[in-house]
């Protein structure tokens, strides 16, 4: 058997471990965009707590090798990892399950220095590694951009529900989320919509909304494209004043999107 034929027969065979692994995950979305710095991560940990307050097992996998920031924004400083027959147990805070490459690193300032089939085994190893028993939804924070580590996520996660689309109003982030877009329309996965984040502030004294980075722009994309805008969340000024994931009034936009996403369709 030649090399060649050899990996071929290791990849599908891990595809199929990968499968058993999370057969049975009723539901699974992955969060994306094209653009770093869009609060990609700050709006998945808000719609898994918005999911959990409607009694929904949830669980995050944080795919993002290089920086892998929901560790950090949950306030998980160090992460007790157990099994069960040999699979890593997802860490818990909050009722939320969390799988993070973090956890398996020497301290949280550690990086990653890999190039792509490192990169991609890892996270095809975490997808067939981990016990992903008894959830609901599981929500895919994946890095930014269209390279190894995205593709890897959309190709090797089985029967993924779809795909939720993040972007602020800027030129910049819409110009890059629209190849995002693209990216999954080629892949043939569904999108179930967009979400603007960082829309506008509003001013805690007079209440006026300052659109500080434009006006309009998710919803102009989600018409080019013919998606749905899911919701608007405003910059969150709490964000830097506690290490905790901020629960203002975002909260209850976040509780409203997952509605506009069709919620009881997940139960």
């Amino acid at each position: 058997m030649d090399e060649e034929h050899a990996q071929k027969l290791a990849i599908m065979k891990q595809d199929m471990e990968i499968a058993k692994a999370m057969f049975n995950i009723k539901h699974k979305v992955v969060v994306m965009s094209g653009k770093g710095g869009v609060g990609k991560t700050t709006v998945t940990i808000k719609l898994a707590e918005a999911f959990k307050q409607e009694d929904y097992k949830v669980c995050i996998l944080d795919a993002d090798l290089h920086g892998p920031n929901v560790p950090k924004m949950m306030n998980i400083k160090k992460a007790d990892i157990t099994l069960t027959e040999n699979k890593i147990n997802p860490v818990t805070k909050a009722g939320i399950g969390v799988v993070s490459i973090e956890f398996f690193l020497p301290s949280e300032d550690s990086p990653i220095i890999w190039r792509g089939p490192r990169k991609t085994g890892a996270i095809r190893q975490l997808l067939a590694d981990v016990n992903w028993d008894n959830i609901d939804i599981l929500l895919v924070d994946n890095p930014p951009g269209t390279g190894d580590e995205p593709l890897t996520v959309l190709q090797s996660i089985p029967n993924i529900d779809g795909v939720i689309i993040i972007t602020t109003p800027h030129d910049v982030s819409l110009h890059d989320v629209k190849k995002c877009i693209n990216m999954v329309k080629e892949l043939k996965i569904p999108i179930i919509g967009i979400i603007e984040n960082m829309s506008y502030i509003q001013c805690p004294k007079c209440g006026e909304k300052l659109f500080v980075f434009g006006k309009n722009g998710g919803r102009l994309l989600a018409e080019e494209f013919g998606l749905s805008l899911l919701g608007r969340i405003p910059l969150d000024t709490s964000m830097g004043k506690s290490k905790e994931t901020p629960t203002i009034d975002s909260s209850r936009i976040s509780k409203n999107i997952i509605k506009n996403i069709g919620i009881g369709g997940f139960k």
